[in-house]
């Protein structure tokens, strides 16, 4: 097979693919944890899918309350970033979605834009003001075994679109949903919540 064939053959296999991508709840989406959900996926791949919903805060937790637990000072040139709702696996664990300016050791760049970090050091950073230009905290993430997010997708729980960085870092969050799916053509209108159905 030539290495044409091999990548159109990763392709459809579904090995990585999803990678920096969005993941856009479908209307009908039966688990309330993701209702209306668009999902960044960090990674995926033959074992698993990792990825961070960039559309729901964490109550009123905020950045300067995270610190305070994690006894971090905020500088007075801090900006007081919201905290997301990443997902239901280890809600306690911290993750930062940021512009690529930012690498330092624990750093995984995801695309050209987009890099993951979840190290105190990044919050340290971005607490004393420095940090990346653009950044997106969220505690917890959402998580899929082998096989199980294609499984999925194949069911029509889900809609993909190239991942936009704009929406992800927007703090306009009531607006990702829309956006996302805009970004592929389609309005909230032509989703029937009730799929099958005439």
């Amino acid at each position: 097979m030539t290495s044409a064939e091999d990548k159109k053959s990763e392709k459809l296999t579904g090995a990585g693919w999803l990678t920096g991508q969005f993941l856009i709840a479908m209307p009908n989406m039966p688990d309330p944890r993701f209702a209306r959900s668009v999902i960044y996926i960090c990674s995926h791949g033959p074992s698993g899918s990792m990825g961070l919903i960039v559309n729901r805060l964490y109550g009123e937790l905020n950045f300067r309350a995270l610190l305070g637990q994690l006894n971090i000072n905020m500088s007075a040139t801090a900006n007081d970033l919201p905290v997301y709702f990443g997902g239901p696996v280890e809600p306690g664990r911290g993750f930062v979605l940021h512009s690529s300016d930012y690498m330092r050791e624990g750093t995984v760049p995801i695309d050209d834009q987009i890099s993951l970090t979840a190290t105190v050091e990044i919050l340290q950073a971005l607490a004393d003001g420095g940090g990346p230009t653009r950044a997106l905290l969220a505690l917890g993430y959402a998580g899929w075994g082998a096989g199980q997010l294609d499984a999925e997708i194949q069911a029509n729980g889900w809609l993909i679109a190239k991942a936009d960085a704009n929406i992800v870092f927007s703090k306009d969050v009531e607006s990702k949903w829309d956006s996302s799916l805009a970004k592929i053509g389609i309005s909230p209108t032509m989703l029937s919540g009730d799929v099958g159905h005439a």
